[in-house]
C-alpha cells in the first residue's frame, strides 16, 4: 500500500556517508521534530536525476530552507558510497544524501519500481514529499519519465 498524506513515515534505517564510511541514520532521526523536504530518484548519476532533479534542489536549497524547512533529503536505492560521491559531484552539501540500499524504506512506503528491464533491479519511483514531524503533509509521485510535481520548483511553490 502506498503511503498517503496524513500517514507517519515508517521506522527504518538509511545509510549516509560520513567520515569516509557508511553511517546508519534512522528515519526517526531524519524526520522527528523537523519539517523535511524529501525526494527520491530512481538512481544516482542517471541522466534526469543528475541534469534536472537533484540540481534543482541544490540551486533552490536556500530558498527552500527559508520557508521553514529544516532538512532537504535526497534518497535513492543505491549504496552510501554512491550517494556520497553523487552529492559531492553535484555540490549538494546543503542536502542530506541518503542511501536506501536494500529498498527497505521504498518498499515500506509502497513506492518501489521494477527497473529490471534497464538492468537496474528494484528502485524507488521518482517522488517528493513534505514531512512534518514524521507525518506526510504532501506527496507528489511522478508519472514515468517526468520531473514535474516532485521538482524543487514545484515543492517550493507549496511551502
Amino acid at each position: 500500500m502506498t503511503i498517503q498524506v496524513g500517514d507517519k513515515v515508517p521506522s527504518v534505517n538509511f545509510k549516509t556517508l560520513a567520515d569516509g564510511g557508511p553511517k546508519e541514520v534512522s528515519s526517526d532521526e531524519v524526520f522527528g521534530g523537523k519539517k523535511v523536504v524529501f525526494f527520491a530518484v530512481p538512481g544516482a548519476f542517471t541522466p534526469g536525476c543528475s541534469m534536472t532533479h537533484l540540481p534543482g534542489f541544490v540551486v533552490n536549497a536556500d530558498q527552500i530552507k527559508s520557508k521553514g524547512v529544516d532538512e532537504i533529503v535526497c534518497m535513492a536505492v543505491n549504496d552510501a558510497f554512491v550517494m556520497g560521491a553523487w552529492g559531492e559531484a553535484q555540490n549538494a552539501e546543503k542536502l542530506l544524501m541518503l542511501a536506501d540500499g536494500n529498498a527497505e524504506f521504498t518498499q515500506a512506503i509502497g513506492l518501489e519500481l521494477d527497473a529490471s528491464g534497464f538492468g537496474m533491479g528494484k528502485r524507488a519511483q521518482r517522488f517528493g514529499m513534505i514531512v512534518d514531524d514524521g507525518v506526510v503533509s504532501h506527496l507528489a509521485i511522478e508519472a514515468p519519465g517526468e520531473i514535474k510535481v516532485s521538482s524543487a520548483e514545484a515543492i517550493l511553490e507549496l511551502l
